[in-house]
């Protein structure tokens, strides 16, 4: 059977407002699509959703207002359950991107040394942990103390925080960039530049079609504005 075409909602307000770090519409409260108040934790993060409704010329897209998407999502699925929210974040540290080296190239092995050993040894400092490093894609266990610590990391950080975390670990593929983006330790630059370091790689080896070049844009339009939710909750 057709389903039938979901219209896009056309703007339908003239003033957007911030009372007490909420955002009104034409005076009345914005809410969550769970029916919450979409209460703001910082003042410069009111002021950038407030940004993104003003921004809205006759359609609302979502695509468009990705602050207003984490806040909500922060509110709607985050704060009801935040240990299960943790949870599903720290299984990250037994898959991380950067314990997973290349065997070949030469050059692609020394560029992986280069980029993640860094944040690595960083996290091995930060945590007081270790890690297992291999060659190629086959899984193997991290440590326990050092997936029960991270997890303890990933849990010292409120639903706000989570909720930006959450992509930044997804599109990156590393719980230990996202978490050393949220805690000062690298750039949102430095943690993307090491997080497609390989695909963009092989892009300078073998080319990229425009298929990968538009995914691509996708995911680093996602991260910037992740990075730009955690950058306005200091």
């Amino acid at each position: 059977m057709a389903h039938a075409a979901v219209t896009p909602a056309k703007r339908f307000w003239t003033d957007v407002a911030i009372v007490d770090r909420g955002i009104r519409l034409d005076g009345r409260a914005l809410r969550t699509p769970a029916r919450a108040a979409l209460q703001l934790p910082t003042d410069t993060l009111a002021n950038a959703v407030a940004e993104e409704w003003r921004a809205v010329d006759t359609t609302i897209d979502p695509r468009a207002m990705p602050l207003t998407g984490l806040a909500n999502a922060a509110i709607d699925r985050v704060a009801p359950d935040v240990s299960a929210f943790v949870a599903r974040l720290a299984r990250y540290a037994q898959a991380d991107l950067l314990c997973y080296r290349a065997s070949h190239p030469t050059e692609l092995i020394a560029l992986q040394g280069e980029t993640w050993d860094p944040p690595l040894d960083q996290a091995r400092a930060r945590y007081d942990v270790d890690f297992v490093v291999t060659g190629g894609i086959v899984h193997v266990d991290q440590p326990p103390e050092t997936v029960a610590r991270l997890t303890r990391a990933v849990s010292a950080h409120d639903a706000f925080h989570l909720a930006a975390l959450s992509p930044l670990v997804t599109l990156s593929g590393s719980l230990l960039l996202a978490l050393a983006l949220a805690e000062g330790a690298m750039t949102e630059q430095q943690a993307w530049d090491a997080a497609e370091l390989d695909e963009l790689f092989q892009a300078e080896q073998w080319g990229e079609d425009s298929l990968a070049t538009t995914m691509r844009d996708d995911k680093r339009r996602d991260f910037r504005a992740a990075a730009r939710f955690l950058a306005l909750l200091d």
